[in-house]
């Protein structure tokens, strides 16, 4: 068995999108809708990228995939790889294409010069904080997330304005 893992190409849109439509249903959300698909792979592959992939195959199959971005840390003046998603089908897993994607995870971050790596993981989702808790991530527990959606933005800048 051979496991390989590499950035993810124009031609692997769809593999990808059928990846990140079997993670949506692993964690019961719905997934992309064909113009949130079509924005993943403009986004993905644009000139200028917001986000970025890498694809893990066994013997040449695509089995698994993670989306990363780069924040910044004004404390650490350092860049943080935040990963959005890292998934491998079930039927996939143990066989070290989930590691294979996180070990180039942390190599990328360490060689982009990043303080540090970030990812959430569901509350419910225990295979996945083993996982990680494996490799030594460590649960934050002083920072608290917070969400705004898109439908929640306007009503915040329209209080804010009132508020002037």
């Amino acid at each position: 068995m051979t496991i390989r893992v590499r950035k993810t190409l124009p031609l692997d849109a769809p593999v990808l999108l059928r990846l990140i439509i079997a993670l949506a249903d692993y964690e019961k959300l719905s997934p992309p809708d064909s113009e949130a698909q079509q924005r993943l792979v403009r986004d993905l592959f644009a000139e200028r990228p917001r986000v970025e992939s890498m694809l893990a195959e066994v013997d040449g199959v695509p089995v698994g995939y993670t989306f990363f971005f780069e924040t910044y840390s004004t404390f650490l003046a350092l860049p943080t790889l935040f990963l959005e998603d890292l998934f491998v089908l079930p039927e996939y897993r143990g066989m070290g294409a989930g590691s294979a994607l996180f070990r180039a995870m942390a190599e990328l971050a360490y060689a982009r010069g990043c303080g540090r790596m970030e990812w959430t993981v569901l509350d419910w989702n225990q295979p996945s904080i083993d996982f990680y808790e494996r490799y030594g991530a460590k649960r934050s527990s002083d920072w608290l997330p917070y969400r705004l959606t898109r439908q929640e933005l306007p009503p915040v800048f329209e209080r804010a304005r009132k508020q002037l």
